[in-house]
């Protein structure tokens, strides 16, 4: 092997690692609500995914989640929140609200009626 050759399989080798590193292993620090007049509330754009997609609230206190669907894509009609038993439906260019109370300590998916978009609240 010739030493372009080594550096080329170096590079490739050093940026698949870097790539594997990063879906699978580094963790997300998430957005922490604030809370006003005791509502743990943030605002979440729909367009391609959930932003912010991970979210940090504190257990037994009500939490008031904002979303606005900025996108046209079927998928993207309604958000789930199975373990909240919640659910709406997200009109495109309207803010529809979610309101509930986590009591319990954990981590929480919440995802589109097709599971192609993800999120995730954790409850501390």
């Amino acid at each position: 092997m010739t030493p372009i050759d080594v550096s080329v399989l170096l590079g490739a080798v050093i940026l698949s690692a870097l790539v594997i590193w990063f879906f699978f292993f580094s963790e997300k620090k998430g957005t922490r609500l604030a809370a006003a007049n005791g509502v743990q509330e943030t605002n979440i754009v729909v367009k391609g995914g959930y932003t912010p997609d991970v979210l940090v609230v504190k257990a037994g206190q009500p939490v008031r989640l904002n979303f606005t669907r900025q996108e046209t894509a079927s998928c993207s009609e309604m958000v789930l929140f199975p373990d909240f038993d919640q659910s709406a439906k997200l009109p495109t260019g309207e803010t529809i609200p979610i309101e509930f109370t986590p009591e319990t300590p954990g981590e929480y998916d919440f995802q589109c009626q097709m599971g192609m978009l993800h999120g995730k609240l954790i409850v501390e």
